[in-house]
């Protein structure tokens, strides 16, 4: 209950706060009100950058911030709690790995969902948030301020609420399996798309089995940036070539799904492994209720 409570509070202040710093910054360069009621699709796409840096602050301050005073409230072992811990250099190697053999299944599940007979006013509602989301990959902003906005700043934020907090609190509650699925279908519904929820939500499991498996957070926030960066990237590729992108719609064929699936499978059992065996050479398993005090838990 309180997983999902934190969850609640994060997504309302994210908004609030995103909104907020928007509409400041807006009508701080001399928009008027009646402009932006108007003409808002206009206002939105000049104003890009603000838009981008408001996101910014409320994911700091919406997500980020709730988060950690979340679990300090559960717990003064708050960093081991969120699993902020450090791994070897190889482990985050194969994360990345994992992540570019996922992309393609990803994708080829991506278009099947889209393809499903979902109602036009969700097909709108969705198409609207492409429509700036594409506006703003394609604009002309250097690709550092694009990464840090668009792929650093979530893979901070969202992993230690998602995979941080959420994540833990629902192992606690439903045990590892479900908590890790929790987790990940949670994440993919978060993002208000129901038409990619499948995709965004195997990206989610993926990272929530790393946090676990590991038992550092650091893998998932190395591929949710490595993820996001890829997009921004081919955003930037398609805008300089004067190409239409719609990375969405783009239909993966089997012959790279199947053996990206190989891959996938052939680096998690690797992954798995690896850290099943550390485990028996330290004489006892990967927890995830013995590495903090659970004496002073809520």
């Amino acid at each position: 209950m309180m997983g999902f409570i934190g969850l609640f509070v994060a997504f309302i202040l994210f908004q609030g706060i995103s909104l907020v710093v928007s509409l400041a910054i807006i009508f701080s360069s001399g928009v008027a009100i009646s402009d932006l009621i108007n003409n808002q699709a206009q206002v939105l796409a000049d104003n890009a950058a603000s838009l981008l840096i408001a996101n910014t602050v409320g994911q700091f301050f919406g997500l980020l911030v709730p988060a950690l005073l979340l679990s300090r409230l559960h717990t003064s072992s708050w960093k081991s709690y969120l699993r902020l811990r450090g791994v070897d250099w190889k482990v985050l190697i194969l994360s990345v790995v994992a992540l570019f053999a996922l992309i393609p299944v990803v994708q080829w599940f991506g278009v099947v969902s889209d393809g499903l007979p979902w109602p036009q006013s969700i097909r709108d509602f969705e198409k609207a948030q492409m429509d700036m989301i594409e506006h703003i990959l394609t604009k002309d902003f250097s690709l550092v301020f694009s990464i840090s906005m668009l792929a650093l700043t979530p893979a901070i934020c969202e992993e230690v609420l998602f995979r941080g907090y959420f994540q833990r609190q629902a192992e606690r509650s439903t045990g590892i399996v479900w908590g890790i699925v929790l987790s990940g279908v949670v994440f993919g519904l978060y993002h208000l798309r129901l038409t990619q929820a499948i995709p965004l939500s195997m990206l989610g499991v993926f990272m929530a089995y790393l946090t676990w498996r590991t038992n550092s957070i650091l893998p998932a926030m190395l591929v949710h940036l490595a993820n996001n960066s890829f997009a921004a990237i081919l955003g930037k590729v398609a805008s300089a070539e004067g190409a239409a992108f719609d990375l969405e719609t783009f239909e993966m064929p089997l012959y790279v799904v199947i053996p990206a699936t190989i891959i996938l499978v052939a680096v998690l059992f690797i992954l798995h492994r690896q850290f099943t065996v550390d485990s028996a050479l330290k004489g006892s398993p990967v927890s995830s209720e013995t590495e903090y005090d659970e004496s002073k838990n809520i």
